[in-house]
């Protein structure tokens, strides 16, 4: 919209109490009924009716006529509204036609003086109170120039109330006009400000992200905005008036059963779960139902009253996710500390016993059993001892320091020194993407983000078929592009990671980030730990997308800056 230049201001037209065309119409019709009604009173009815009046009255008429069908064919047909400058021309025209009839008719002793109120009571009523005492007064010096000279007639008492009465109309039909222009003026102004109500809150209902569904004391369908029909899978537009319990009970039946509760029982619904079955996927919600009574009877159903029950629910697909994440974080935690007091309370006495085992069989006293079992507790005692090397490992996994890191050049030495390991199938290739200067650089520990990245892309590699590949994607992301509940404050980078391998099951899903969890023969079950433990050290998170048979990709999501204290070792 252009502003208007500084100092200057549209003409506001008036705002007129009744409707123009309306009135128009009607202007129309009383003009030609009156001015045929005295043509033929003169020409037929009145005896004392000279040629002169008879030939005024058919020039009225035809003139009327004219006039009226021009009028009339401008204010119909024309896609504007009749302007004030029109309708002040047919009030004009009216009081010359008035005058008119006034003279054929006696002038002074003429009954259709009255006509004259009628058009000054118009224009009041029509134009500005100052158009309306216009009239008034062109109205007055024209029957007054009629009646002196049209009439030869002398001014008497009563041409003189008739003056009086034309400017009591003019200023009572003002000033009653004013009213009901401040009347109309507030009735619109609360007009458009509902409307604008309306727009703001239809806006809101038809961009939030939540699904707001409101039904009928019967369950049937009164509302449902577009997320809602999003969430669901389904068209619903159209669908009013229909059972919800036939639209999508076999879709989403705990919320239909909500629904129906809150609308025939009014039993509000709070923060409950439920799920969706949809075309494509099947995710959770999170639901909430509010209940409004109309009606005397309470919302009962009787007497006219009524009760609609409204759905507002979403998807915590994510929040699910948030919440497992913290779960699982906290068993880290536990793990953690248990780890490292394992680790330095054993270590010293195993080394201990493994010295003085190995002492014991390599003595010339040894028979050749005690130094096969002295090797094998050497052996083991090893095994116990890079098991504990991994605990403590797995224990020191924390932010020691700080820097700027050129995330890319890290992710790109970190899947290569992963591509190259040993236990990879033949022919598996890791691809990396967007690891150039534009990935920018993260506040973050080096050594720790790199072990994170190595140990993701080297699961991926080991998980691969032969001649597969591994593809690793680095990415900017905006505040505003992280999922709930991840806080990415001046943006972060996104590192995904996904492989061609035969997917992880639901079950080993849920415990794939759990310390010594693993389904790999001889793994520590550490790896991934580490990846969640420095990740969750650097304020970021990371999400799993799998299933079974299509490969997994693995997404971590790190801040560029972050308040996370640094730990010591």
């Amino acid at each position: 919209m252009n502003a208007l230049p500084s100092g200057r201001h549209p003409a506001a037209r008036p705002v007129t109490v009744l409707d123009p065309k309306l009135l128009l119409r009607w202007e129309y019709a009383g003009r030609l009924l009156i001015t045929l009604a005295i043509w033929v009173a003169v020409g037929f009815v009145f005896e004392e009716s000279t040629a002169d009046d008879r030939v005024v009255a058919t020039m009225l008429l035809v003139g009327a006529t004219v006039f009226t069908a021009v009028s009339a064919a401008w204010s119909e047909f024309s896609p504007r509204t009749p302007t004030d400058t029109f309708v002040g021309a047919q009030i004009l025209f009216d009081l010359v036609l008035v005058t008119g009839l006034v003279h054929v008719t006696g002038g002074a002793t003429s009954q259709f003086a009255a006509l004259y109120i009628l058009v000054i009571a118009v224009a009041a009523l029509v134009l500005t109170v100052s158009a309306g005492l216009l009239v008034a007064a062109l109205g007055c010096v024209l029957y007054f120039a009629d009646v002196i000279l049209g009439h030869r007639s002398s001014l008497d008492l009563g041409n003189w109330l008739q003056l009086g009465v034309f400017a009591g109309v003019a200023l009572s039909s003002g000033y009653i006009a004013s009213r009901l222009r401040e009347a109309r003026t507030g009735r619109e102004e609360l007009a458009a400000e509902l409307v604008k109500v309306r727009l703001q809150a239809e806006d809101i209902l038809r961009n939030i992200r939540s699904g707001i569904i409101t039904v009928d004391e019967a369950g049937r369908l009164v509302y449902a905005n577009p997320s809602a029909a999003a969430l669901l899978g389904l068209d619903l537009d159209g669908a009013s008036g229909r059972p919800v319990r036939d639209l999508f009970g076999a879709v989403s039946p705990e919320l239909v059963t909500a629904l129906e509760q809150a609308a025939t029982a009014g039993i509000r619904t709070i923060r409950a779960e439920g799920r969706v079955l949809a075309a494509t996927r099947a995710f959770p919600i999170g639901l909430n139902t509010t209940v409004t009574e109309s009606g005397e009877d309470g919302g009962n159903g009787a007497g006219g009253g009524g009760r609609t029950a409204t759905a507002i629910f979403q998807d915590i697909t994510d929040q699910k996710r948030l919440d497992a994440l913290r779960r699982r974080t906290q068993r880290l935690e536990a793990v953690t500390e248990l780890s490292a007091s394992l680790a330095h309370e054993i270590k010293n006495p195993l080394a201990s016993i493994r010295s003085a085992v190995e002492q014991l069989g390599q003595s010339v006293r040894a028979t050749p059993d005690e130094r096969v079992l002295a090797g094998l507790i050497v052996r083991e005692s090893d095994r116990l001892s890079r098991l504990l090397s991994d605990f403590l490992d797995f224990a020191r996994v924390r932010v020691s320091r700080v820097e700027q890191v050129e995330i890319g050049r890290l992710v790109h030495g970190a899947a290569m020194l992963a591509a190259a390991h040993p236990s990879r199938a033949d022919g598996v290739q890791v691809r990396v993407s967007g690891h150039d200067a534009a990935a920018g650089r993260i506040a973050g520990d080096e050594d720790v983000l790199h072990r994170a990245i190595f140990n993701l892309v080297l699961n991926a590699v080991q998980h691969s078929p032969p001649a597969g590949e591994v593809t690793v994607e680095v990415a900017p992301v905006r505040s505003d592009e992280s999922p709930p509940g991840v806080r990415l404050p001046g943006g972060g980078v996104a590192i995904r990671i996904a492989d061609r391998g035969p997917g992880i099951p639901s079950e080993v899903r849920d415990r794939m980030f759990d310390p010594f969890f693993t389904t790999r023969p001889g793994g520590s079950g550490l790896g991934l730990a580490v990846v969640h433990r420095a990740v969750e050290s650097h304020a970021g998170a990371v999400f799993v997308d799998s299933d079974v048979g299509s490969g997994t990709r693995v997404t971590v999501l790190l801040p560029r800056e972050h308040d996370q204290p640094v730990e010591g070792p």
